[in-house]
């Protein structure tokens, strides 16, 4: 049986403990809080639920599914994995301190990737002793629906590990595209731009966000507007990675809006806060 780990049970953990699970890896998805992992693994119960009414999946191989994941609170339980897919919060110092656990940790063979949707991996794999088996494994939210995978070479990604990680997500029935180590790789290098101008036009007045988002829908024929993706995404990451940007590229058109600085300050994330540049109810 392939063994993978999956470090943090979030909503892009759980996605892609689901889809590893989904295609015959067993998984330990891994969290420090019991909660975190009660509310990932009913969200996977959920989304598998959701597939079975569909018609895309068994009642029994969802069932399967569900038995190959197991929730763990240690690191420890990514010690047999031949990949450990980390996807903890987009903070630099977070995911530094797990990639120097990890590497004591994970099994000298093992891959070390990360969920990064901008940070550095280059500098993640620094801090490990195994700097070529470490690469960028940026998913799509909601994993199992999105099918593109960005994978990210760092410095010293070995060609090796770059091939595996390309093969394991065209395996997962995903569509790698392989990107250099930039901030914001491509996917948020041009998404987030978009997203902190429509901030702007909402600050400036220019129009209202129902507004904005209209325009770019019909207009541009994106499926949703940048304003209700931020909220989608949550404002809080959206700023993290603008800021990413902006210290890595060191250009001002990156600079954050000062409404979303205040948006967040104000605890406005989006729909995981209930309220964002729109109101939602469970």
């Amino acid at each position: 049986m392939k063994k993978a780990a999956v470090v943090g049970a979030g909503t892009m953990g759980n996605g892609i403990a689901h889809v590893f699970s989904q295609h015959g890896w067993e998984v330990a998805l891994i969290d420090v809080a019991q909660p975190a992992l009660d509310r990932g693994i009913a969200t996977i119960r959920a989304n598998l639920d959701r597939q079975v009414k569909k018609g895309t999946l068994t009642a029994a191989h969802a069932d399967e599914v569900m038995g190959r994941i197991t929730p763990q609170l240690s690191l420890k339980a990514a010690a047999d994995s031949a990949v450990v897919v980390e996807a903890a919060s987009e903070r630099p110092d977070i995911k530094f301190g797990l990639f120097e656990q990890l590497d004591a940790i994970a099994a000298p063979d093992a891959i070390l990737a990360t969920n990064t949707s901008s940070i550095s991996i280059t500098e993640i794999a620094a801090r490990t002793k195994r700097p070529g088996q470490v690469i960028g494994m940026h998913f799509m939210n909601p994993v199992p629906v999105m099918q593109l995978v960005e994978v990210i070479r760092g410095h010293a990604t070995s060609d090796a590990t770059a091939t595996w990680t390309m093969d394991t997500a065209r395996a997962l029935g995903k569509t790698p595209v392989e990107v250099n180590d930039y901030p914001g790789f491509v996917s948020n290098r041009v998404l987030m731009p978009m997203i902190n101008e429509a901030i702007f036009c909402v600050m400036e007045g220019v129009a209202s966000p129902e507004s904005i988002d209209t325009v770019m829908k019909l207009g541009m024929a994106h499926p949703m507007g940048p304003l209700a993706l931020a909220d989608f995404i949550g404002l809080d990451v959206c700023l993290a990675i603008l800021e990413v940007l902006h210290k890595g590229l060191g250009d001002d058109k990156y600079r954050a809006c000062p409404l979303l600085r205040r948006m967040v300050a104000a605890g406005y994330l989006g729909r995981k806060s209930g309220r964002g540049f729109y109101e939602y109810t469970k």
